[in-house]
């Protein structure tokens, strides 16, 4: 059956929301939200992301059911099975006021946070099998989920960050498609900082071209305008810069991410295919028909984003 605007119910087809299943949810929704540990995940690469990695999800809801199991099998067939246990048809007017500004796929989630304890022991750990990024200080809750999300794709360890922007606020977990699930996400101050020999990208640094990261590398970013702080900058064992060409100021902080991500995937003995399990993409030429920039400057590594 599905559920119309008002809450009444009629028969449909792929619908399986039971009456009072709904209000249910509806209640179960209301009392997790607001609670500490409880991650919102809006849309559905959000939810399909949480769901591969083995998220805990308590309640899902939809104003339409039908058509997230539709878009389920054609995107991601391999969550269609516990999407259809997870999710709860719900009324439209309901779901806008559960998710005012709901995810145009319409469908929304309460998950569970990890354990923190075993987050920061899994990057205390020692030797990692890749690195640790570190945001210092961002101010931008979509680039720290872009980050997120770029991290989780090369395998990194995990994603710190320093400051006060919380990196599972829910505009970060909606930039990082929930991939926050896919890899360890924690707030630390500077001097909590995993062990390990700290890469601080700045335009005055060593062109990182020049140099091969290592595995258990923390690769440090400063904030969009500040680059790094002086704290991280005394905390740092080498100081790094990406290639830039003269007169451009810098690049997204996202993009300075996946450079120095992408140039340790390339250097490290492993490599990033049989380090961390992901199949490298196919039906690219590395580097053919690619030239390297004349004149190009150390440029903004740590001064990325503006």
């Amino acid at each position: 059956m599905n559920v119309d605007e008002t809450g009444a119910t009629a028969s449909g087809a792929g619908s399986a929301t039971p009456d009072g299943a709904w209000q249910a949810a509806v209640g179960l929704w209301r009392g997790r939200t607001g609670e500490p540990g409880a991650v919102l995940l809006d849309g559905f690469h959000a939810i399909k992301h949480a769901v591969r990695f083995g998220a805990r999800i308590p309640v899902a809801v939809t104003a339409d059911r039908t058509a997230v199991l539709a878009l389920a099998a054609e995107l991601a067939p391999d969550v269609v099975p516990s999407l259809a246990d997870l999710l709860t048809e719900v009324p439209a007017a309901v779901l806008r006021e559960l998710v005012p500004r709901a995810h145009p796929t319409g469908v929304a989630a309460l998950a569970d946070r990890p354990d923190r304890q075993a987050a920061l022991k899994t990057l205390r750990r020692a030797p990692r099998t890749a690195p640790v990024v570190v945001l210092d200080n961002p101010r931008n809750l979509g680039n720290a989920g872009a980050v997120i999300r770029l991290a989780a794709g090369f395998g990194a360890t995990g994603v710190v960050t320093t400051g006060t922007l919380d990196p599972w606020h829910p505009t970060v977990v909606r930039g990082g498609a929930g991939l926050h699930f896919a890899t360890c996400v924690e707030q630390l101050a500077v001097d909590e900082l995993p062990p390990g020999p700290v890469y601080a990208l700045d335009p005055e640094g060593a062109d990182i071209r020049g140099l091969t990261l290592p595995d258990e590398a923390l690769l440090a970013f400063g904030s969009e305008r500040h680059g790094i702080s002086d704290a991280l900058r005394d905390r740092a064992d080498a100081l790094v810069s990406l290639p830039m060409r003269p007169q451009v100021s810098s690049y997204n902080l996202a993009t300075s991410v996946g450079m120095a991500l992408f140039h340790w995937s390339s250097g490290t003995a492993a490599g990033i295919e049989t380090a961390t399990g992901i199949e490298t993409a196919t039906g690219i030429e590395t580097g053919a028909g690619t030239a390297t920039a004349t004149g190009t400057g150390s440029g903004a590594g740590g001064r990325s984003g503006r």
